[in-house]
């Protein structure tokens, strides 16, 4: 059954917006920016199968395949956090293609500790990987002809995690830092109340016109527009 909703921004960028009646994130997919022969890259692959029993992997693979875009082929996954509903799936995917994995050194040390936390909870077996390599603030070349991605630490939600701005596309992927008139939760195990503030705070001041977040809280999935994302940030910061 299809429960992902295939929306494509840019000629290299696409996003799965999630639309199951469980928990699962929206995964974004980066179309052919790698320099080797797994030229895809996957920001937040999300579950296996949720607690609905939907079966979350299969549904995003033949998303991709309708997209004319391989899973095996995935040379690398960028996860914006490390809760199951967006990590679940990276040692499949790793193992099935060799995928290299990573996140931020923060958020690493958090899942192999206190994140623990969020799997029992679930009643989940926690994912089996090493990253590669952390992701750290700052300007990270990740493909070829010069393809930028801008990595923000963003602690709140979880304690290492990171929001991706694409300068060039004015794009910004939240994972679960803020939503459509929402923002992440912080009574998970590692939230912090004051730390979201501040992160987002400093994604308000962004130049964006395409913001991509970790869940639905509104149909179309991808807040679009200046003026609209600048009001969903106003909202934001009076009643949160």
């Amino acid at each position: 059954m299809k429960y992902h909703n295939s929306i494509k921004l840019t000629d290299n960028l696409y996003c799965y917006i999630w639309q199951g009646m469980g928990n699962n994130c929206n995964t974004i997919v980066l179309k052919g920016i790698l320099k080797d022969d797994k030229p895809h890259a996957i920001i937040d692959p999300g579950h296996i199968v949720n607690e609905a029993s939907e079966d979350c992997f299969g549904s995003l693979e033949a998303a991709m395949a309708s997209d004319g875009i391989k899973i095996d082929d995935t040379g690398l996954i960028i996860n914006t956090h490390s809760h199951p509903d967006h990590c679940e799936a990276n040692e499949l995917i790793a193992g099935r293609g060799g995928a290299s994995i990573t996140m931020s050194e923060e958020e690493n040390e958090f899942r192999l500790t206190t994140g623990l936390q969020m799997y029992e909870l679930f009643d989940l077996k926690p994912p089996r990987f090493t990253p590669l390599f952390y992701l750290k603030e700052g300007s990270m070349d990740i493909g070829k002809d010069g393809f930028k991605v801008n990595i923000m630490l963003t602690p709140g939600h979880s304690p290492g995690s990171v929001c991706l701005y694409l300068e060039k596309e004015k794009v910004l992927i939240t994972g679960d830092v803020i939503f459509y008139m929402s923002v992440g939760r912080t009574d998970f195990p590692g939230g912090n109340t004051a730390l979201l503030e501040k992160s987002i705070q400093r994604l308000s001041l962004l130049d964006v016109e395409y913001l991509i977040p970790g869940h639905n809280t509104e149909p179309n999935g991808v807040i679009r527009g200046k003026q609209q994302i600048q009001r969903n940030f106003e909202a934001i910061k009076m009643f949160f």
